[in-house]
């Protein structure tokens, strides 16, 4: 029966099992579900629970040699800014009114991916399926995985801040100003080993928060230092650097030793030098591994072969205005 998963990403499984933990919970609804992809949706409701999990466990991401991650607070200042720029995407149903805003409903990571307690950020929540970034005042870059079509909008939110503001307290709660909705789908690219990207138009133009510049031409140096921003597994958001790029031959991608996981895809990966978008990160290894009866990360070499694939920002820097890019500095 595992066969039939095989057609699921890590992303559409990861929404669908907790899609099913509200409804076993009795969590109220705000709009009707969303299905990771609307056309899926009764092909992989009919999926044993089980059976997803066992999937999510081979299909997630994974840490290289020593886990780089980091929450919002320990960042570098020098990256603050492309922190800010970065966005969870999160299901409309999750958002409640709070107020004059939101609060984002979560669950447990712990009991999610039932980890071992000494797994770091065990007792951090979960709120979101995938990741992504600002390229201009109204416009998302992400995973073409993550939204394929126009009608999924309605069904999914954008939200920037969703970070951990101490070691024990996350932003649950956000202004109107973090809270965005998909207008239009600009372009979407996907294919199984290849290109997989999205351009998402906004309802309106994010306040207080710059666009990151973009790689327009060339590509990434081979064994360049990388650093990526996102949401793994939809964690609050996560900084990771000590990353390199790993194999460098591909047009519409490369391959890096960054440590993400499922929910990660869409995350911006930027250059270390240059704090340029290099590309999203949209497919990589396998996250978890059972010991015993709880789960821990993969760890892998930090060197040798594998590694997280990112598709080049080059690949769909064309469909998004020059204005988007700064009109600052040289193209590289």
């Amino acid at each position: 029966m595992a066969d039939e998963t095989l057609h699921f990403t890590a992303d559409e499984i990861l929404t669908e099992l907790r899609r099913r933990q509200r409804a076993t919970a009795g969590a109220p609804r705000g709009v009707a579900p969303m299905a990771p992809r609307a056309r899926r949706a009764a092909a992989i409701g009919a999926v044993a629970t089980g059976t997803l999990v066992r999937e999510l466990r081979r299909a997630q991401r994974a840490i290289y040699g020593v886990d780089d991650r980091k929450d919002a607070f320990e960042m570098p200042r020098d990256v603050r800014a492309l922190a800010s720029a970065s966005v969870a995407l999160v299901q409309a149903e999750d958002l409640v009114r709070h107020g004059r805003g939101w609060r984002l409903r979560t669950t447990s990571y712990r009991e999610d991916y039932n980890l071992c307690s000494e797994e770091p950020f065990v007792k951090q929540p979960l709120g979101c399926f995938c990741s992504g970034v600002l390229v201009r005042p109204d416009v998302i870059a992400t995973a073409g995985h993550c939204v394929e079509k126009q009608s999924e909008l309605a069904g999914m939110r954008f939200v920037f801040g969703f970070r951990m503001l101490t070691r024990n307290k996350a932003q649950t709660t956000f202004d109107d100003d973090d809270v965005y909705q998909g207008k239009a789908l600009i372009g979407q690219q996907l294919t199984a080993d290849g290109t997989d990207w999205a351009l998402v138009q906004l309802d309106r133009r994010v306040k207080g928060r710059t666009p990151v510049k973009f790689r327009t031409a060339g590509k990434v140096a081979e064994n360049d230092k990388l650093f990526v921003i996102g949401h793994p597994c939809g964690l609050p958001q996560k900084f990771a650097d000590g990353a390199r790029v790993q194999q460098n031959s591909r047009r519409d991608f490369f391959t890096a030793t960054l440590d993400t996981y499922g929910g990660n895809s869409g995350s911006p990966v930027f250059s270390e030098k240059t704090k340029r978008l290099e590309g999203l990160l949209v497919r990589g290894q396998t996250d978890f591994v059972s010991v015993g009866d709880c789960q821990v990360s993969q760890v892998f070499p930090s060197t040798g072969a594998g590694g997280e694939d990112v598709t080049r920002a080059t690949v769909w820097s064309g469909r998004v205005p020059k204005a988007a890019n700064g009109g600052r500095g040289r193209r590289r």
